[in-house]
């Protein structure tokens, strides 16, 4: 049997050309309705069945005041229109409803407003036109909040994305915060990436890196003058978005691009050590994404480059500055504040003014024109980075403080207080006692200024197997290791062949065991064959002679 009814009207009309059979006799063969032959003989289309007229609502004697609401919603400004449940309120409590379900009113809201807002005159709700993009002309720029494992914490970031608009090659770069050194590192970087600048507009959001103020509902904006600067220096031609969803689709090539990479290159949450270490991972996915093909499109997005690059606007020759300056004072704990959070400085400069340059993932300490520390920058807010190195002088006067610093806590997570340090030091207080142990321990931690830290912890495992507590020793086994690496190294370069193993932190230096001076003393004494000592020949210095005792 004929499972449609095309198919039905098929099989009716092959039967009739090709028996003869009447209209009755096909009506018995099929089932059907002789008026449904006839309809078949006539066309090979089934009749459109006709529409069921609308029954009756029980919201129909209301419907003509919901459309006069939604009507003055068109003009009424946008926090303060009619939802769906203060229609229904007022149809209660001013019109009398009864028996009508929230669930009937709240449909036709959903279904109505859409129309009655075309009927006004203010077009479809969302409707999206085609756009073509010139090579080398137009970019889009946007920021994206990504999670990473840093340090072992899982520490929420900041994903910058510059993509050009007609390859749709993307570059990334993940920084501490949203700042405006982010802001224009992420510019600096796009730009010696791709090789140039885009001729045309670049696509922004109204964030507060580069727009003070937004007049009104126009695209005028009041620029920031760093921003004003920057886009000068560079040539940019900037194009500022409307504000909410709506600009976000007049840029939504990098808002998916945001997406995409996140959801591709870190997932799972990518563990590192630091920032510049994933950069450097972002790096590589970037240059592998240049053979990748968006949607439909005939090339790869490195295919399409290789036809835009050429047609950027070349880079500035000048440097421009991209961190900012501080000039924060040195406290009595040697730390400045920056940003709200806190950086340990040497505590020589406690009281000074000192400079502070302050980059998106660093920032660097400056007394005059020298540079006196570095460190990375905090994302956090009311936090510390303390560097153990600053206080070794003030640690030389205080020794007692050394167990409780904060800034030996950071250092024994980072790794830069080994355990071999912490055996060194009790062995030190043991014998030395605790503040001439802790003394010698801190002479031992200012040989990292400088030797390598490899070395200095090399020299330290290797005078605490003999027992020698002293700075010295540590000093000249940490020379012994640094001298057998360089000629490890030279003698590897010469042959040609490269160093396979690293050496192991902590482990002796391939050189002669030391000798403990104090051990051989002990084990064969030296004979001694000079004379006592006198004090006879000072007699001689005398100018006049003791005068006798009176009786």
């Amino acid at each position: 049997m004929p499972r449609t009814k095309v198919e039905l009207f098929a099989a009716i009309r092959r039967d009739s050309r090709a028996e003869g059979l009447s209209i009755r006799e096909l009506a018995r063969r099929y089932g059907v309705h002789r008026r449904l032959v006839r309809e078949a003989l006539a066309s090979a289309w089934p009749v459109p069945r006709q529409p069921m007229p609308p029954r009756a609502s029980i919201l129909d004697p209301y419907k003509a005041t919901i459309d006069q609401m939604l009507r003055a919603d068109v003009d009424a400004p946008r926090k303060q229109r009619h939802t769906a449940k203060r229609v229904f309120d007022r149809l209660v409590a001013e019109f009398g409803m009864e028996g009508v379900s929230y669930g009937r009113v709240r449909d036709y809201i959903a279904r109505r407003r859409p129309e009655i807002w075309e009927e006004e005159g203010r077009g479809p709700p969302k409707v999206f036109i085609p756009q073509t993009h010139r090579p080398g002309q137009e970019a889009e720029v946007d920021f994206g909040d990504v999670y990473v494992m840093l340090g072992g914490v899982r520490t929420l970031c900041t994903l910058f994305c510059f993509r050009l608009s007609f390859s749709g090659k993307a570059v990334h770069r993940v920084f501490a915060s949203e700042g405006q050194e982010a802001f224009f590192e992420g510019h600096v970087h796009a730009f010696s990436v791709l090789g140039g600048v885009p001729a045309g507009k670049v696509r922004y959001d109204n964030l507060s890196s580069a727009v003070a103020r937004v007049l009104g509902f126009t695209r005028a904006r009041v620029e920031t003058d760093r921003w004003t600067a920057f886009r000068s220096w560079a040539g940019l031609d900037a194009f500022y978005c409307q504000r909410g969803i709506e600009g976000a689709h007049e840029k939504g090539g990098v808002e998916g691009e945001v997406g995409r990479f996140r959801r591709n290159h870190l997932v799972p949450l990518p563990a590192v050590a630091t920032l510049a270490e994933l950069n450097a991972m972002i790096d590589q996915w970037d240059a592998a994404d240049d053979h990748r093909r968006i949607g439909d499109r005939a090339r790869t997005v490195g295919e399409y480059f290789a036809i835009e690059q050429p047609l950027l606007a070349p880079l500035p020759d000048e440097v421009f500055e991209t961190g900012r300056l501080f000039a924060p004072r040195v406290d009595r704990y040697g730390q400045i504040t920056v940003r709200m959070n806190r950086y340990s400085v040497p505590v020589r400069l406690v009281g000074r003014q000192v400079r502070v340059l302050l980059h998106a993932s660093e920032l660097v300490v400056y007394d005059g024109r020298v540079e006196v520390a570095r460190h990375q920058r905090l994302a956090t807010r009311g936090g510390s980075r303390l560097e153990l190195d600053h206080y070794l002088e003030g640690l030389l006067r205080k020794p007692g403080a050394l167990p409780g610093a904060t800034a030996l806590d950071q250092a024994r997570a980072a790794g830069r207080f080994t355990p071999v340090h912490d055996a060194w030091w009790a062995a030190a207080r043991k014998v030395h006692g605790d503040a001439d142990g802790t003394r010698a321990l801190i002479g031992v931690l200012l040989l990292h200024r400088h030797l390598a830290h490899e070395h200095v912890v090399a020299g330290i495992a290797a005078a605490l197997r003999v027992g020698a507590l002293t700075t010295d020793v540590v000093a000249l086994e940490a020379r012994k290791a640094a001298d057998a690496d360089a000629e490890a190294a030279t003698s590897a370069s010469a042959s040609g062949h490269r160093r396979l193993e690293p050496p192991i932190v902590g482990s002796p230096p391939p050189v002669a065991p030391v000798a403990s001076l104090t051990q051989r003393r002990l084990a064969a004494p030296p004979s001694d064959p000079r004379p006592l000592p006198s004090v006879a020949a000072y007699d001689q210095l005398l100018r006049h002679p003791r005068p006798r005792p009176r009786p």
